[in-house]
This record gives C-alpha cells, sequence and structure tokens, in this order.
C-alpha cells in the first residue's frame, strides 16, 4: 500500500482506465484511512471466526452424541437462533449505555464460558445456557459494528466494514473444516470448548487492544458542530429518530425481507438441489463459490465504489439477489445453481457493506449501538424467518418457491428505491456516499470504548 501510494504522483497521467495506477493509489489511501484500532479489531474478528463453527455442527451433535430426536434438537437450536438474533437487535443498547469496549468483553466473557459447558450440561441446561450464550454472541457482533461506527470517519466507514467482513469471512472460511478434523479426532464436544475457548480469548484480546478511555465519535470536521449540530443535541427517543430518518426504517425493514430471503441458500436450496439429483457436494462447492468471490472481491469493490450514492448500491444489491433466485425459473441445472450464487454473492457484497456503513453514518450521536443493533438484527433476522417460512411454502407449493424470493427481492429493492426518489434520506445528508474532497485521515491514536456524554438530566457515573 505504501508502495502505491508513492507511486501516484508519477502516475497519474500515464495509468488508464479504472483499474489504472492512478486509481489504484487513491484506493490505497481510502483504505488507509480505516484506523489502527479497526485492523485490530479485525485481526482479533478473523481468529475468533476460525473456531466459531457451534452451529454449524450443533444439531449433528444433538442427534448424534447426546442422541436426541431431530425434533427436539431443532428446538434446542432454534432457541439458540432467537437468542442470537435477540443479542444483535438489543446488544447495542448496553454499549450505549456503559460504554461499547466494555459491552464487547463482557458479552464475549458471557459467550465463551457458556459455551464450554455446553458439553456438561444435562438436556434441561442446554434450554437456558445456548440461548443465553448466543445472545451474547449476537451483542459482540452489535458491539463490533457500533466501535467500527464511532471509531472511523463517515468518509471511511465503508471501507471499514469491508475490511471487518472480510476478516470474519476469512475466518469462517477456514473454521467449518478444521471443525470437522478436530470432531473426527477427538469429540464434538471439543468444538464448543474450542469456539468458547477463542471466545475467551477474543474477550482478552479486545480488552487489550481496546483502551478505556477516549470516547468521542470520528467525524470529518465541520459535521454535526455548533448548537444546532447533531453533537450538540441529546439524542431522542429511538423510534422518533427512525421517524426523522425514513430511508433507514425503510433500509432496515427491507433488509428483513431479503434476508429472509438470501438465507433460503442455507435451508430450502440444499433440499430443492438434493430433490433433483445433485450431491451434497455440489451444494459445499456452490457455498466454497460464494466464499472465495467475497474473499477476492469486497474490499475492491468496495474501494471502487466507496463514492457511489450508498441507497442506490444497496438497492441494486437486493436487486441481484431477487435476480439470483429467478435464474432458478428454468430449473435445476449445474448453469442455473452457479447463475444463482454468482448473483447471490454479487448482491451480498453490492448491499452488506453498504448497508452496515449506511446505517452508521446516519445514527446519531450517542445511539451508535442502537443503530447498529437495529441493522444487525435486521441482516440476521433471517436465521429465524427462513427455514420455518421457506420450508412451509416449498412443502405446500415447491414450484413457487423461487418466484416468491424473487419478487420479495425486487419488492424490497423497488420500495428502498421509492423512498431514495422521494428523498427519505434528506434529514440527514449522506457525507459518506458523496464526500466533498479527500477522505478523512485516519485517527493517530486509538479509539474505542466510546459512550455518549453525560446527560444533562441525569448524570451517572459508570464504573
Amino acid at each position: 500500500m505504501r508502495a502505491a501510494g508513492g507511486r501516484q504522483a508519477g502516475t497519474a497521467r500515464t495509468g488508464k482506465g479504472v483499474g489504472g495506477p492512478h486509481e489504484r493509489a487513491p484506493r490505497a489511501a481510502a483504505l488507509r484511512a480505516v484506523p489502527k484500532v479497526v485492523w485490530l479489531l479485525a485481526a482479533g474478528s478473523f481468529a475468533n471466526m476460525v473456531v466459531a463453527y457451534t452451529f454449524v455442527y450443533l444439531v449433528l451433535y444433538l442427534t448424534g452424541p447426546r442422541g436426541l430426536p431431530v425434533a427436539q434438537a431443532g428446538l434446542i437450536a432454534g432457541l439458540g437462533g432467537a437468542g442470537l438474533v435477540a443479542g444483535n437487535f438489543t446488544g447495542g443498547w448496553f454499549g450505549d449505555r456503559y460504554g461499547h469496549r466494555r459491552t464487547l468483553v463482557a458479552a464475549a466473557a458471557v459467550s465463551g464460558t457458556g459455551l464450554m459447558c455446553l458439553p456438561l450440561l444435562p438436556v434441561a441446561g442446554l434450554l437456558l445456557v445456548l440461548p443465553a450464550a448466543q445472545y451474547a454472541a449476537g451483542a459482540v457482533r452489535a458491539s463490533n459494528s457500533a466501535l467500527v461506527a464511532v471509531s472511523v470517519p463517515a468518509g471511511a466507514r465503508r471501507q471499514g466494514y469491508a475490511v471487518m467482513r472480510f476478516a470474519s469471512n476469512a475466518g469462517f472460511t477456514l473454521g467449518p473444516p478444521l471443525g470437522a478434523l478436530l470432531a473426527a479426532h477427538f469429540s464434538y464436544g471439543w468444538l464448543f470448548v474450542a469456539d468458547g475457548a477463542g471466545t475467551l480469548a477474543f474477550a482478552a484480546y479486545a480488552s487489550r487492544i481496546l483502551p478505556a478511555r477516549g470516547t468521542r465519535r470520528a467525524e470529518p470536521a465541520g459535521r454535526g458542530a455548533g448548537p444546532a449540530g447533531a453533537a450538540s443535541r441529546a439524542p431522542g427517543r429511538l423510534a422518533a429518530e427512525l421517524r426523522a430518518r425514513p430511508a433507514v426504517a425503510a433500509l432496515l425493514a427491507a433488509l428483513v425481507v431479503t434476508d429472509t430471503v438470501y438465507r433460503q441458500q442455507y435451508s430450502t436450496l440444499p433440499v430443492y438441489l438434493t430433490d433433483h439429483g445433485f450431491s451434497t457436494a455440489f451444494y459445499g462447492g456452490l457455498l466454497a463459490v460464494n466464499g472465495g468471490v467475497i474473499l477476492c472481491l469486497e474490499i475492491p469493490v468496495t474501494l471502487a465504489l466507496r463514492r457511489a450514492p450508498g441507497l442506490r448500491i444497496i438497492t441494486a444489491g437486493l436487486a441481484l439477489v431477487g435476480l439470483g433466485y429467478a435464474a432458478l425459473l428454468p430449473g435445476a441445472t449445474v448453469g442455473t445453481a452457479l447463475a444463482l450464487m454468482l448473483l447471490l454473492t454479487a448482491g451480498e457484497i453490492l448491499y452488506k457493506t453498504p448497508a452496515t456503513a449506511y446505517v452508521a453514518d446516519h445514527s446519531p450521536p450517542g445511539m451508535e449501538g442502537r443503530f447498529q443493533s437495529l441493522y444487525a438484527g435486521a441482516s440476521v433476522s433471517g436465521t429465524v424467518l427462513a427455514p420455518p417460512l421457506g420450508a412451509a411454502l416449498y412443502s405446500a407449493a415447491p414450484s413457487a418457491l423461487w418466484p416468491t424470493c424473487a419478487a420479495l427481492a425486487a419488492a424490497a429493492a423497488l420500495g428502498l428505491l421509492a423512498v431514495h426518489a422521494r428523498g427519505g434520506a434528506a434529514a440527514v445528508p449522506d457525507t459518506a456516499d458523496t464526500p466533498a474532497g479527500p477522505v478523512p485521515a485516519p485517527s493517530t491514536g486509538p479509539v474505542a470504548d466510546p459512550r455518549p456524554g453525560p446527560d444533562p438530566a441525569s448524570e451517572r457515573t459508570v464504573t
């Protein structure tokens, strides 16, 4: 990156095309605008995700070594998923109130301890501890997002979230195969011990790299300043703040719909492919295509489109998700299945990182955690909604599933486009999408544990 930056002056006149040297140097500078604390947090997330394979093998563990019937195993797994979604939706409140660093460390400690205890618990204990551990894991995810929101200037948040997603996806790509080896050579119980130990190690690591002080939200100069600026007023109720930002509310609703559609690839798609004669290995290969393309292209695409309006990119991503499922309408073939996965992956790249950054850019000071919790919850809502809804429709009318998925994603995209056309984002200028100048330079010091200033009506001391 440093060499690319040094070549900028000498090659700006000779570089040709979008990928020329005169473009690569500013993109490298944009990536360097991501503060050091985010890179460190991403490194920790990568290591944590390498051992985060609890849910991948949970049902196999419950129906195998535990000897539970499929229905009971599904209930326990469903409760864990509900806890995860609840933690995503509400975990940011703790960060806004007590500090995002403190919430991240505490939630990771709770999650890790619970996971390590799972192999020792009776079934009744699983019903209580697994949802609690997954709730804490959801709070960790919301805290991670909130820390990026408050640590990265508005002009660089897309890059910051792209770095975090790259690290998490890279870790999870390595995790399941390593988990399979661990289960084969030892036992499934060791998977939970490794996952819990990794989460506890992440808590200790985060407590070291995220200093306890340094509580100001990172913003470019001039934004939120003055008596009328956003930073000078206490944030109102969450519902009132959302009403003032109709584009954010519309985006969250569109994400719930799209995530329910998107996650059919993990629930009904493998059943559909099996019913049409495809092997499990073929399905696994499709998922590998998804992971490989994301790892190779998400950061370059984010940098290339960093100046494009966020809602337009997100809308295009949602539309591509719909087109992906429409690719299956002619029938199940190798070509249509591959087209589905490539279109879904392209849609994911276009909508997930910009959507996270968009919500962060439009969150009022002091409510970054709650806004990121709303985004985090919406973005994983499909883990609870997709399996039962997709399975019910596939059982009742198999031929209607993919047209319905395509229509729902298209409707979400069109609805978001309509809100954007009506100027729904006008209440809060999208400075990250259309920067007036160069990308702000990163902070020279670490930024962590961002908290709102004391409430004038009831000042409190948090220890």
